[in-house]
């Protein structure tokens, strides 16, 4: 086993201090120890110059904007925090995010989405996902205990950065899951995989996913997340508040939980314009 050096120590330490998953400290150690590598020298020998060619050479390569903003946190971190640069890590630029608006499926074709998946236990998992509005790290690592059936609540544990919320437990759900329980009989873990000491690996959704939109025949690009964008979108449309969907969801930032009122269409159609408070004559007088 390798030794672990005096920096890379230091830093895992700062990040133990701070509380950050085990999930964000080995991807942080990951992006400092690829701009290592990329220099070929210790990290707190390079500077600014360096980590600008570096961020040129990462964008060259094609990755995307939430893997380059995921390194600048890691680097942000590794000069602010570890070396204690104080003007650094703010000079180390995001990467812009791009203005997509998320897929989403109407009601309907959530039905042929999810009907359209033979395996029991994905259909299930990702039944899961659209009712509660999981990411796919969670769903895969729920629990049996984790479902309140008297409280009609879901325990999320380590969400995204390390934070457990509940969501909603919807009836109809809980009726599915419990004929999916009868059926299966979980032990541990609510969606084993192979192995019933370990949870389910997400690539299984991810494929089911592909599958699944292929056999129900929809032109749009289904992934486990747009099913989560559906839950928060068909929620807004309903008219809950978007605060509440916030905390569903388990956003740090409201603005994050805000892009849903742009495609949420029936909200928007619903919307009153301010032309309909006025009397105006189409044909001017002659």
């Amino acid at each position: 086993m390798a030794e672990i050096s005096p920096l890379r120590r230091r830093m895992i330490e700062d990040m133990t201090v701070r509380n950050l998953s085990p999930a964000t400290q080995q991807s942080y150690l990951n992006a400092v120890a690829k701009l290592s590598r990329y220099f070929g020298r210790s990290p707190d020998r390079l500077d600014l110059e360096d980590i600008r060619a570096f961020q040129v050479h990462l964008v060259a390569t094609g990755m995307s904007w939430p893997a380059l903003n995921q390194i600048v946190c890691a680097l942000r971190f590794f000069y602010g925090v570890t070396l204690g640069h104080d003007t650094v890590p703010e000079r180390i630029a995001y990467a812009r995010q791009p203005r997509k608006l998320p897929v989403v499926l109407s009601g309907d074709e959530v039905v042929s989405f999810l009907e359209a998946i033979p395996s029991l236990k994905s259909r299930t998992a990702l039944t899961t996902v659209y009712a509660a509005g999981l990411r796919v790290s969670e769903v895969v690592l729920l629990k049996v205990v984790d479902i309140d059936s008297q409280r009609m609540l879901i325990r999320v544990e380590h969400g995204k950065g390390g934070k457990d919320r509940y969501v909603m437990l919807s009836p109809q759900l809980l009726r599915i899951l419990r004929t999916y329980w009868r059926l299966t009989r979980p032990k541990r873990w609510l969606f084993p995989g192979r192995d019933d000491e370990r949870p389910l690996v997400p690539n299984v959704l991810h494929a089911a996913c592909r599958s699944a939109c292929a056999a129900a025949g929809l032109s749009k690009s289904v992934t486990v997340h747009t099913l989560r964008h559906s839950f928060a979108t068909h929620l807004l449309e309903n008219g809950a508040d978007v605060r509440i969907i916030q905390v569903l969801l388990g956003h740090a930032s409201l603005a994050s939980t805000a892009r849903y009122t742009q495609v949420a269409t029936k909200t928007i159609s619903n919307t009153p314009s301010p032309l309909d408070r006025l009397r105006l004559e189409v044909v001017p007088p002659g």
